[in-house]
């Protein structure tokens, strides 16, 4: 594993630590007797620490060890919890993150800059204050903060002399085998063991070594025996070195003069011998005979320290010529080894290569089926079909790999919610719904800036002051609704507030002044309250660091329809407001259901599609400069795509309309003829075909021809619109 890897394996597992941590804070303040948070915070501050340690990041290590001691204070209760408390270890938490990004992009002994150490030293004062009644308090001299420490020197404490004479603590470690799989690196530990003392004595132990021709680079056989001169007779000091790795190793720690039995019962537990491991820890120093001596009666006879080297083991090269076997470290099977079993993480790379792959291998299959077509071979037909059936398979599986859960995405915007809210002095509850409905990872990083503009403005303008909405009859608290679901072929997300909800008349006075709107025409609710969405666009009497200066609201509709999707409004003045994003399911391969117009071919995602009729002739309606039929006794907007794409008239005598739905919305498609289902992969077009409207990408067909993916939202509105003149 390279440096860069290292740094990004660190910040990945940082970036997760962290996120846990704000969540647990959050949790808490909203609940301050709840132990199990109080306690998840000071794992992850000291997870981070112990990583930091091991990866030589010493700026992080002092930070969260003066943090980790606060915080271990607040398990004992020295402290109360109180929002303002919670509000100094929310900026902890950024600190940290800003060390984070420092130490894994700083060049190699670049100094932390001044301004992040003199940040710890006022994070420090402020906490001090919540511990000023505890039994000490914890300060952190300026220069500490940006200069690593070193082990200090002091005067050898007394410690009890009733057991074995070594005044050194005693380490035995063997490491699970899948230790270097799970991304661990056990020399890091140990290295990290220089952070409270110093190693005396340090012997690798190789007995699980196999024979040359089973090795495996990939598991981990070495057992460590150390000796450790550490200035602490605190046991806890030395095994939380070992914390985050106690599901990885077996770990046994013995103080300075322990006890031989406490030796002897250790050994059995240990899957070496007792000869071997006595033998070991005379050949350290560790144990002399006398202390052997100690020992009952009735245990086995100990090896001689100089037969230590003779009992080595050493690769072999065969088991032909070694028939014996030697006894391996046997691999325990932890919490955290069964969830490996069922979690991998990859890179995203690697996973959209995957699927490029995939959506080439279905461009492939669709070439093969139409050879098979033109050579009308059975054999070829019935391969092809199987072909088909289990790259479909495939797809499905490999595009569910990219599906992730929208309620972390949702649950990140709880911390955002809760700092506006201070500063805006109003008092705001996010719920969330529907956290676990799963969306394809690319739109999901995609849809986050979008989704902070919408919260921003609903806890700036759509929320009232607590006093106002006491007045109105609603309660001081305001809410805001984070929710997320499946429909049609797509999901929506709602982004809704109890609040003021939108002022039509201000809006459209608003349009009519800037020239977006004709005082004299009639708007539907809906056309006005796009008016937002217009660059520029703002009602706010003041402007605010929060919003009220027309950006924000063009880019969010920009955004969303670049990923293919439509966003709508719904407010009811007074009480409401709900703002529905209506987004693909995926970005990258779809059913989808071919038809030509004129010389064109022409593709429709399956998932909107509703039903293919064949009409003889098409009512016509013009009384109101617009189109539609009447389909079963419902009248449909429908829209002729050869006269909106300027396509070849082909006098067909019947007619084909796809009746197609997106959201609440219905609209027919004529079209010429109908060609059938196919897998399709979606291929984005070029930023010269940004203003194309109707069509949402490209596709390659199998016998090579590129046809075009229809924009349905788009389509169905131009139809709707048309209808009305």
């Amino acid at each position: 594993m390279n440096l860069e890897s290292i740094k990004q394996t660190f910040l990945l597992e940082s970036e997760e630590l962290l996120a846990g941590m704000e969540e647990y804070l959050l949790q808490l303040e909203k609940d301050p007797g709840n132990e199990e948070a109080i306690h998840a915070i000071f794992r992850a501050v000291h997870t981070i620490k112990g990583s930091s340690g091991m990866f030589g990041y010493d700026n992080i290590v002092h930070f969260t060890h003066t943090l980790e001691t606060m915080m271990d204070r607040l398990r004992q209760k020295e402290a109360v919890v109180t929002p303002d408390l919670i509000a100094t270890l929310l900026k902890c938490h950024d600190h940290i993150e800003t060390l984070v990004e420092f130490d894994t992009t700083a060049e190699e002994g670049q100094a932390v800059p001044e301004e992040y150490s003199q940040r710890g030293q006022e994070l420090f004062s402020e906490l001090s204050v919540f511990f000023q009644g505890g039994k000490q308090s914890v300060t952190v001299k300026k220069e500490e903060s940006a200069k690593p420490t070193q082990p200090k020197t002091v005067e050898p404490l007394q410690r009890p002399t009733n057991g074995i004479q070594s005044p050194y603590w005693h380490i035995s470690l063997r490491f699970a085998h899948s230790v270097l799989a799970d991304g661990l690196d056990p020399f890091s530990f140990i290295h990290y063991l220089k952070k409270i003392g110093s190693i005396k004595n340090l012997y690798p132990v190789h007995d699980s070594l196999p024979d040359a021709d089973l090795f495996n680079p990939e598991i981990f056989y070495l057992g460590f025996e150390i000796d450790l001169d550490a200035q602490t007779d605190d046991e806890q000091t030395v095994r939380s070195v070992f914390e985050f790795l106690e599901e990885d190793a077996t770990i046994h720690i013995f103080p300075p003069h322990s006890a031989s039995t406490l030796y002897e019962k250790v050994f059995q537990k240990l899957p070496e011998s007792r000869e071997r491991l006595t033998g070991i820890l005379m050949k350290m120093g560790t144990l002399v005979p006398a202390d052997l001596e100690q020992t009952s009666s009735d245990s086995p006879a100990v090896a001689d320290a100089g037969d230590v080297e003779e009992t080595e083991p050493k690769i072999k090269q065969s088991t032909k010529d070694h028939p014996e076997k030697k006894k391996e470290v046997p691999a325990k099977t932890s919490g955290k080894e069964e969830q490996s079993k069922k979690f991998i993480r990859i890179e995203a790379a690697k996973l959209d290569l995957l699927i490029n792959l995939v959506g080439e291998l279905v461009i492939t299959e669709a070439n093969i089926s139409q050879i098979a077509k033109r050579e009308n071979s059975t054999a070829m037909l019935e391969a092809a079909s199987a072909m088909d059936r289990l790259i479909e398979e495939l797809r499905d599986n490999v595009m569910n790999i990219r599906m992730v859960q929208i309620g972390e995405t949702f649950r990140k915007f709880e911390r955002i919610v809760r700092d506006i809210s201070r500063d805006l002095k109003k008092e705001v509850e996010l719920l969330i719904k529907g956290g676990e409905t799963e969306l394809d990872k690319n739109l999901i990083d995609n849809i986050n800036d979008p989704l902070m503009h919408l919260i921003r403005n609903s806890l700036d303008h759509g929320l009232e002051d607590p006093e106002d909405r006491e007045a109105a009859g609603k309660p001081r608290k305001g809410t805001i609704l984070l929710n997320a679901f499946h429909d049609t072929g797509s999901i929506v997300i709602e982004i809704s507030d109890d609040g003021k909800g939108l002022g039509k008349d201000k809006i459209l006075a608003k349009a009519v002044e800037r020239g977006l709107a004709n005082k004299a025409q009639y708007y539907s609710d809906s056309d006005i309250y796009h008016f937002i969405f217009e660059p520029g666009f703002s009602t706010a009497e003041k402007l605010t660091n929060i919003s009220g200066r027309g950006v924000g609201m063009d880019v969010v509709r920009r955004n969303i329809e670049a990923l293919r999707g439509t966003v709508d409004i719904d407010s009811t003045e007074g009480k409401n407001t709900i703002i529905s994003i209506r987004l693909p399911l995926t970005l990258a391969i779809i059913d989808g259901f071919i038809v030509t117009v004129g010389d064109a071919k022409y593709v429709i995602p399956l998932d909107m599609v509703t039903e293919a009729v064949e009409v003889k002739d098409i009512e016509k309606n013009s009384e109101r400069g617009g189109n539609f039929i009447s389909l079963r006794g419902e009248l449909l907007p429908y829209l002729r795509l050869n006269t909106f794409f300027r396509e070849k008239n082909m006098g067909s005598e019947r007619e084909n309309v796809i009746v197609v739905t997106y959201g609440q919305q219905k609209a027919g498609l004529v079209v010429d003829d109908l060609l059938g289902e196919s897998q399709t992969v979606i291929k984005p077009l070029g930023k010269i075909f940004d203003q194309l409207h109707g069509i949402s990408g490209a596709t390659i067909m199998g016998n090579g021809d590129v046809a075009l993916i229809l924009d349905i939202p788009r389509l169905i509105e131009h139809a709707i619109n048309q209808q009305y003149g």
